[in-house]
C-alpha cells in the first residue's frame, strides 16, 4: 500500500525538536502533487575554553511545493523551494574578558527562496532521443539587506548513433547582488559534448567542457576541461579497472558556503568569492563485488585546484570595545590558495550474516599549498566503520565509528603575507586540534507499517570537537521520536 502522508517527531537534550511531514496524492497515471516540510532546532549552552556557558543553538527549516504531470513521451516537473538558516555566533577568543553579547547581537539568519521547472523524456528504447532540461530561480538573502538572484538553465540532450551514445550538456548561471558590492553581473556559461560506449567487458568516454566563468572580474574567464574515462573487467563482477581524466569549476555560491561556514562576516565577501577551479583531476582505481552481499572501491586521485577555500577566525583585540563583534573571533575571513591535492579512497561494504552488515571508509589527504604551510582546518585523514542489524524489518539498529586526524586552525590568517608591523594581538595564531573520535548509535522499532519508534544517540563518548577556532560543538546527543504514515 501507498500511503499518502508521513510524519516524524522527534525531542532531545539541549532542547532539540525535530519535525517532518512529507504529504502526496495516490497513485495516479496522471501525475503527483505534495508538500514537503522539516524543522530542526537546539537551544542549548555549551562551554568556551574560558570556562563560560554561551548560547550555542541553531535551527533550519525546509519547504517545498511540488507537483509533477506524466505524458506520453515526456514528464513535467516544478517546485517551489524555501530554506531558512539561522545560526549565533557563540565562538570567542578567550582571552577577551567581559564580553558577554545578547542573542540578537550574534544571530545571524539566512534565507533562500527557489522555484525550478523541468521537462525529462520518458523513453524505454536507449536508441530514442533522450532529454533533461530545467529552469530555475533562486533569491538568497542574508542581514543588511545583502541578496543574489540566481537564474540559470541546464539541459541534456543524448542519442545512439551506430552504436555509440553521443550527447551534449548545455548550463548558464546568471547571478546579481547589489552594485555596492559589484556593478557588473556574474555569469557562467558552460557546454559539454561527449561520446560514450560500453560492453560487458569495458567502457569508454570521451568528451570536454568549454566554461566561461565571469566572476568578479571585468570579461568572462575561459576554461577547458577534459572528460575522459575508460574501464575494464579484469575479474567479470569481481574486478574492474578504471581511470579517468577530467576538471571541474566549483561554484562557491553563498548557499554551499554557509552550510560549510555560517559565519563569514557580514561585509559582503559571502557573495563576492572567486570559483574553485579544479584545472586538472586524474584518477584511477579498482572496484568489484566483494562476494558476500557489497562492493569495494579502491582510487588514487589527483588535483591541481586553484582557489580552493579556507577560513580564519578574526580578532582584533584592540578594538573590543568597540560594537563590531566580527573582531573578537566570531567570525570569519575566507582564505584562498593553489593546492595540489593527492586523496587516497578505501571503501567496502557487506553482509556478515542474515541480519548483520558492515560499511566502511577511510581517506589519505595529501596537500600541498602554495602560500600557506597547512591546509587549514582539513586532516590528513578521516573515515568510519558501521554495523546495521535488521531482523525482518521490524527491529533495525546500527552503530557507527568515525575518526579524523589532527588538523591545524589559523586566527588571523589573512595577515600572513602583511609586511606591515603588527600588534602582537592581531598578529596570525595557529592553532592544534587533536584527532577525533566519535560513536553513534541508532535503534528503531516498527510496531507496525504505519507507527514506528526511533532513537539516537550521538557521540556517546563524549568527547570534546572544535569545528572552528573557539567553537566548541555539543557533546553527547540523545533524541527520541516516532514516525507515523497514513
Amino acid at each position: 500500500k501507498l500511503y499518502n502522508s508521513y510524519m516524524k517527531i522527534g525531542i532531545g537534550n539541549y532542547i532539540t525538536p525535530l519535525a517532518e511531514i512529507s504529504i502526496t496524492n495516490e497513485r495516479s497515471k496522471k501525475g503527483t502533487l505534495g508538500f514537503y516540510g522539516r524543522h530542526f532546532s537546539t537551544n542549548g549552552k555549551l562551554e568556551l575554553q574560558n570556562g563560560r556557558r554561551v548560547f550555542g543553538g541553531y535551527m533550519d527549516n525546509d519547504a517545498s511545493l511540488f507537483g509533477r504531470r506524466f505524458f506520453r513521451n515526456n514528464v513535467f516537473e516544478s517546485s517551489v523551494d524555501l530554506i531558512q538558516k539561522t545560526r549565533y555566533a557563540y565562538g570567542y577568543d578567550p582571552r577577551i574578558k567581559d564580553y558577554s553579547p545578547l542573542k540578537k547581537d550574534i544571530r545571524i539568519g539566512y534565507s533562500n527562496i527557489g522555484a525550478k521547472v523541468s521537462l525529462s523524456s520518458l523513453t524505454l528504447d536507449s536508441t530514442s532521443f533522450a532529454y533533461d532540461f530545467d529552469l530555475y530561480f533562486n533569491y538568497f538573502s542574508s542581514a543588511k539587506s545583502l541578496y543574489q538572484r540566481n537564474i540559470g538553465f541546464s539541459g541534456m540532450m543524448a542519442k545512439s548513433f551506430q552504436g555509440f551514445y553521443i550527447g551534449s550538456g548545455i548550463n548558464y548561471d546568471f547571478y546579481r547582488i547589489p552594485d555596492l558590492l559589484l556593478t557588473n553581473s556574474k555569469y557562467i556559461a558552460s557546454i559539454s559534448p561527449f561520446i560514450k560506449k560500453s560492453s560487458e567487458q569495458w567502457n569508454f568516454k570521451l568528451g570536454f567542457q568549454a566554461l566561461l566563468d565571469r566572476n568578479m572580474t571585468s570579461s568572462a574567464v575561459l576554461h577547458f576541461y577534459p572528460d575522459i574515462n575508460f574501464g575494464f573487467s579484469i575479474v567479470p563482477s569481481y574486478v574492474g579497472f578504471f581511470a579517468g581524466l577530467s576538471g571541474k569549476l566549483e561554484k562557491n555560491e553563498p548557499l554551499k558556503i554557509i552550510s560549510e561556514n555560517p559565519f563569514l562576516a557580514p561585509d559582503g565577501k559571502l557573495f563576492t568569492l572567486p570559483n574553485t577551479n579544479h584545472q586538472l583531476i586524474v584518477s584511477a582505481g579498482l572496484k568489484g563485488n566483494t562476494g558476500i552481499g557489497g562492493n569495494y572501491l579502491l582510487s588514487a586521485t589527483y588535483s591541481l585546484i586553484s582557489d580552493m577555500l579556507f577560513y580564519s577566525n578574526i580578532v582584533f583585540a584592540d578594538t573590543i570595545h568597540t560594537p563590531r563583534i566580527y573582531e573578537r573571533g566570531n567570525l570569519f575571513a575566507p582564505l584562498t590558495d593553489e593546492v595540489d591535492l593527492l586523496n587516497l579512497h578505501a571503501e567496502m561494504s557487506g553482509a556478515i550474516n542474515k541480519t548483520l552488515s558492515f560499511n566502511g571508509a577511510v581517506n589519505l589527504y595529501k596537500y600541498t599549498l602554495t602560500s600557506f604551510d597547512y591546509a587549514w582546518n582539513k586532516p590528513s585523514w578521516d573515515g568510519k566503520i558501521g554495523l546495521k542489524y535488521n531482523l525482518r524489518d521490524k527491529i533495525i539498529a546500527g552503530i557507527e565509528i568515525s575518526a579524523q586526524g589532527k588538523r591545524k586552525l589559523v586566527v588571523n590568517g589573512e595577515n600572513f603575507n602583511l609586511n606591515t608591523a603588527l600588534a602582537l594581538d592581531n598578529k596570525p595564531v595557529i592553532v592544534d586540534m587533536p584527532y577525533h573520535l566519535n560513536l553513534n548509535l541508532s535503534a528503531e522499532y516498527r510496531y507496525s507499517k504505519i507507527l514506528s519508534i526511533w532513537t539516537k544517540l550521538n557521540n556517546i563518548s563524549n568527547n570534546r570537537y572544535y569545528e572552528w577556532a573557539y567553537y566548541p560543538s555539543q557533546r553527547f546527543l540523545f533524541m527520541l521520536g516516532f514516525t507515523y504514515s497514513l
